[in-house]
């Protein structure tokens, strides 16, 4: 049942039991000296404004209620420990066999930060190398690293025409 390689995991919790739910698999991993099996342990937030009163407010928000995201191996020892926290209720996967989240699930969500290096920066020429307005120049205006993508400017029948592609559509003209 064992697994070399850490993998994204999802359980299911009471809802409102998520925060003390990875916080007491904090603590059991720090217990038993299980960091190098039971890796990373997140409940996805994201920040949202809320209005209340006519007021403005940033406040963070639970992206899935109910859920818990475990970065493990899965072995017995694992799968026993995270099973038995109280409030878990269950892995996501069908009967007791737990599934792990794809490496596109996971970069969906923004678990990891991966570092992200490009040859070109604000103020350059690039080549537009896929989509629709492949083989068209352009100048980088911003870089959104969050979102993987860049604007850029592109001189379309006349006009300038900001567009905003990944990473990947774009080259520098500099080889």
């Amino acid at each position: 049942m064992a697994s070399k390689d850490a993998k994204w995991y999802v359980a299911h919790t009471y809802s409102g039991y998520e925060n003390k739910v990875m916080a007491d698999i904090t603590k059991t991993v720090e217990n038993r000296n299980m960091s190098d099996i039971i890796q990373d342990i997140k409940v996805p937030m994201e920040e949202v404004i809320e209005i209340k009163d006519n007021k403005k407010r940033i406040v963070e928000r639970k992206i899935f209620p109910g859920y818990v995201m475990v970065k493990m191996i899965m072995t017995d020892e694992s799968w026993y420990v995270v099973r038995n926290t109280r409030g878990v209720t269950s892995f996501v996967g069908p009967g007791s066999k737990p599934v792990p989240l794809t490496d596109e699930e996971v970069a969906a969500l923004g678990m990891e930060k991966r570092e992200v290096h490009l040859s070109y920066e604000v103020g350059d020429n690039v080549k537009i190398i896929d989509g629709p307005l492949e083989g068209f120049i352009g100048v980088v205006d911003e870089i959104l690293y969050p979102s993987e993508t860049v604007r850029v400017t592109v001189s379309m029948f006349g006009r300038e025409t900001p567009v905003e592609l990944k990473f990947g559509q774009v080259a520098s003209l500099e080889k």
